[in-house]
């Protein structure tokens, strides 16, 4: 097992300095990373091609373009970020003042997973360095011609003391959980995460973990079926479902089952043809392992669209599957591909038992026109963000926090939550020398006693 020690040691070194917290210094790589992605970006979308079949629209809205998206709000809200923030202070302090000092934590290191390979490595790199940071960087094995190239581009950019890559498989990268990071960040399975919180816990230091989960999906009477089904379809078979806030399963009310079923089926074939094989605008599964494990979720399913599978061109069909229940198989992890299981249910209370009976989803999609509903469902069910009437969207804005709860997730990034993720938070009160208030000190008498209620009850 390779030792990273000395990587580390040369990043620890470099932060010491001071150079990374530079206004100027941060400034400037954002800077160069901006322009190294814009000269590169045809290698980008050709590596996404080869790892995950994205085309090359699909590849530049849902990673180029938002990781752009990311530099260009980080730049423009930088400063504002690192100034120090003023507190209210209350008055039995005063004539003290409060306030708030961002400080960037050290070296960072930063997991990310195949399924977005460019954006889920560069989103959380951009925060990173925002707040002055180095950071080592280690992309999945899975997607390895997006992972080369993201080499290629850090070291293009920045010197190995403030940002580098680490290619290695899961073995090699065991070794990078011993050295002393003063932070982690992971994108990727339940699993894995709690392996990086066991080792984030050894050295007591802060960790994001950015999971997955079974997001539902729920469709009421009142919701327009046909925009419903398209934006069902669109959100679930994006990138061949390997999305971690895809719509997992769908709970739909009985009386428009059947409906929304063919017309779901109607979406998929106008979005991707009668053979979404035969479709440019149709990703592939990232390997044929994950291929294996979604062709054993469909064993005993009622599949009413799709079910095939082409190992040679890591290929499986946008499929629909109804008369699921809570029992089978397809229903006890996120799936993470491109099947669709589908519920009914009778009431909204019971659809929102059947959320609240399995662990906190990462997303929650509800479509209703129904502001009560929407009302009862977000104020009842817990999970880390969602849509009303659209699926996936809330995950693209660079103004909206993105993570989890439970095990879908610790912690928050993207815009100012990115600056944040990655700083520690000083608070300071500032008192002059004078005047010295007495007021605290001993002796203690009953008029200081009352003064003290009288500001502070």
């Amino acid at each position: 097992m390779q030792s990273y020690a000395a990587m580390v040691e040369k990043q620890r070194n470099f932060f010491q300095t001071q150079t990374p917290r530079d206004l100027s210094y941060r400034n400037n790589a954002l800077h160069r990373l901006k322009h190294v992605i814009q000269d590169n970006e045809s290698k980008i979308l050709e590596a996404l091609r080869q790892d995950l079949g994205k085309n090359q629209f699909e590849a530049f809205t849902s990673e180029v373009g938002i990781v752009l998206g990311e530099i260009r709000n980080a730049q423009k809200h930088l400063k504002r970020y690192a100034l120090p923030q003023r507190r209210p202070t209350p008055l039995y302090l005063w004539p003290s003042k409060s306030r708030i000092i961002y400080e960037p934590l050290g070296v960072c290191l930063i997991i990310s997973p195949w399924n977005y390979p460019f954006q889920l490595t560069m989103a959380p790199l951009i925060g990173a360095v925002a707040a002055g940071n180095c950071a080592v960087l280690k992309p999945s094995e899975r997607s390895l011609h997006t992972s080369k190239l993201i080499y290629e581009l850090i070291d293009n950019t920045f010197p190995p003391e403030h940002v580098t890559t680490i290619l290695a498989d899961k073995t090699e990268a065991a070794g990078l959980l011993q050295e002393p990071f003063d932070s982690f960040f992971f994108t990727g399975s339940k699993g894995v995460g709690q392996i990086i919180y066991d080792a984030a816990a050894k050295r007591m230091v802060p960790v994001t973990l950015e999971l997955g989960g079974k997001n539902p999906c729920i469709v009421e009477p009142d919701a327009d079926l046909d925009i419903t089904a398209q934006r069902i379809a669109w959100g679930k078979f994006y990138n061949a479902g390997q999305t971690c806030v895809a719509p997992d399963y769908l709970l739909v009310h009985k009386d428009v089952k059947e409906p929304l079923v063919e017309k779901l089926i109607a979406s998929v074939r106008h979005l991707f043809g009668d053979d979404p094989r035969e479709s440019a605008a149709y990703g592939r599964l990232i390997d044929t392992a994950h291929m294996r494990h979604l062709e054993r979720l469909l064993s005993g399913l009622t599949i009413r669209l799709g079910g095939t599978f082409s190992t040679e061109e890591r290929y499986m069909s946008p499929t629909i599957a109804t008369e699921v229940t809570m029992d089978d198989k397809v229903m006890e992890d996120e799936i993470f591909g491109p099947i669709l299981p589908l519920l009914s249910y009778r009431t909204i209370e019971e659809a929102q038992a059947c959320i609240r009976s399995i662990p906190k989803s990462l997303a929650l999609y509800l479509f209703t026109r129904s502001k009560r509903t929407q009302q009862h469902i977000f104020e009842s069910c817990s999970f880390g963000g969602g849509c009303i009437n659209d699926t996936l969207v809330h995950f693209s804005s660079p103004h909206l926090p993105v993570g989890g709860i439970g095990q879908s997730g610790i912690g928050r990034y993207r815009g100012t939550e990115s600056f944040r993720a990655f700083s520690n938070m000083k608070t300071i009160v500032h008192t002059p020398f004078f005047p010295n208030m007495t007021l605290r000190y001993p002796p203690f008498s009953e008029w200081k006693m009352s003064l003290v209620k009288r500001f502070m009850r």
